[in-house]
């Protein structure tokens, strides 16, 4: 068996140099996630006094403003395995914020619904991000905010087909 041809060795860089990422930079994508990493971060630390992560509080928020919701529609709002979807209901539903209640008209189904401590929660959880928000957004006026979101939304839509 022959080995690939080695290229010349490269010398290490010394430590603390700088990383250019001048070619990742050329796309949207590496952007977005960039810009990604530091919105989740600052969310997470926001809502962590409040016992919630980005996950927990987008599903809270989703059964609070849909009461009823079924787990299989939480699962396509949030675009998560609806595996993986039990884990996040198990914890609100442990924490006794949320209830999940058989459907009568469909034994397999089971209808999410937000307890009166989960509702609390959620209007502590919602000034918390609204806080969050305007922190992380300070500077960027309602006009760009606007286009970021419009930006977004053609992305979406485009990856959907439409």
């Amino acid at each position: 068996m022959t080995r690939p041809a080695r290229s010349k060795p490269v010398p290490a860089e010394p430590e603390g140099a700088q990383v250019s990422d001048a070619t990742l930079r050329e796309f949207i994508g590496y952007h977005m996630k960039r810009a990604f990493n530091v919105v989740q971060a600052d969310v997470n630390q926001t809502l962590k006094p409040l016992g919630l992560r980005m996950v927990t509080y987008s599903a809270l928020v989703l059964i609070v403003d849909n009461p009823g919701l079924r787990q299989s529609q939480l699962a396509e709002a949030l675009d998560i395995e609806r595996a993986n979807l039990v884990v996040i209901i198990d914890e609100l539903e442990g924490r006794e914020w949320i209830t999940r209640d058989r459907v009568p008209t469909d034994r397999r189904a089971y209808a999410l619904n937000p307890t009166l401590a989960g509702r609390r929660l959620y209007d502590r959880a919602l000034e918390a991000v609204r806080g969050h928000e305007r922190r992380i957004l300070n500077g960027m006026d309602e006009e760009t905010k606007q286009a970021v979101i419009g930006a977004m939304s053609m992305i979406r839509r485009g990856s959907e087909g439409g």
